[in-house]
């Protein structure tokens, strides 16, 4: 089979490829547009559409499912700069884990001669919370996580990290201020309890999602609970992993009785709930075995 190739941006032809007929992944077929057509933007910056102004293919779509015939016209957009999933990852967890800690050990640079006052235990206690998250979740992306895509846009490194660099400086500027007031100790100690709970929540979900892919593949299931009592929310939403993530900022914030946590646990909420409802739409849509009974991220509720 041969297809017409042509650029997304003026409409000129790239030249023209063949194409094995059949389960050909848009994955693979984008490799070999750029093996064969080198003027073509690497395969990683190929958005790939029927037409000028249609939706992405994605890379679970094959030739055959496309219903692609020789001489159709396929139009590659040029995604611009990109850059490995992985590395963003490790960039925006590294950052506030640095940033967090340069508060805690070296108060001095911040507040000056104030920085000589007594630190209270609930601060002592919110810095093992940050850094055990965010170590958590560096350890994640290296040994867990198995991303569907191999790289984003450049522009997403700048702008996540900005988000988690510059939400940690507020953050920690005011839980490791000299004058932070903590809360009684009854509600840190039950806020810990409901952190650390969501935290290993958040773990056993990842550890769940992570087994549903084979190494080396892109298969896609329907989510279920496994063996540990924490992946049961899976029952009742799609993405408890949010569910869980949520529930530890927030129990942070409660932890900490600081306006800056609510509020970077707010945002957070807020984006989490944004990318819950599309993948739960996108459950629906891929399996129609779908259980019905799941919400999105807030069981009964959302």
């Amino acid at each position: 089979m041969e297809l017409e190739i042509l650029n997304a941006k003026n409409s000129k032809p790239y030249g023209k490829v063949k194409v094995p007929s059949g389960a050909t992944p848009i994955g693979d077929l984008r490799d070999i547009i750029h093996k064969t057509l080198k003027q073509t933007p690497h395969a990683n910056r190929q958005s790939l559409r029927l037409e000028l102004k249609g939706k992405s293919l994605k890379d679970t779509d094959t030739v055959e499912s496309l219903s692609l015939h020789s001489g159709d016209k396929v139009y590659v957009k040029d995604l611009g700069p990109q850059i490995g999933w992985k590395t963003v990852f490790l960039a925006e967890y590294a950052g506030p884990l640095i940033v967090y800690l340069i508060f805690y050990f070296r108060p001095e640079l911040v507040y000056g001669k104030a920085a000589s006052l007594p630190i209270s235990l609930t601060t002592h206690i919110a810095a093992g919370c940050y850094t055990v998250h965010y170590v958590k979740r560096l350890l994640e992306t290296i040994f867990v996580h198995r991303f569907s895509h191999a790289t984003m846009p450049l522009r997403n490194l700048f702008k996540n990290c900005t988000y988690y660099w510059g939400f940690t400086a507020y953050v920690s500027y005011h839980v490791n201020h000299p004058q932070f007031t903590s809360p009684c100790m009854c509600t840190v100690w039950g806020a810990l309890a409901a952190f650390a709970l969501c935290e290993l929540g958040n773990f056993s979900v990842h550890i769940a999602l992570r087994n549903l892919r084979p190494p080396g593949t892109k298969v896609r299931k329907i989510p279920v609970a496994d063996g540990n009592p924490l992946t049961k929310l899976f029952d009742l939403v799609s993405c408890p992993n949010y569910t869980y993530e949520i529930g530890a900022w927030v129990s942070f914030s409660v932890l900490t009785s600081c306006l800056a946590a609510y509020l970077f646990a707010f945002a957070g909420a807020f984006q989490m709930t944004v990318w819950a409802l599309a993948k739960h739409r996108n459950y629906r849509k891929e399996f129609k075995d779908y259980p019905r009974q799941r919400r999105s991220i807030f069981p009964f509720v959302l």
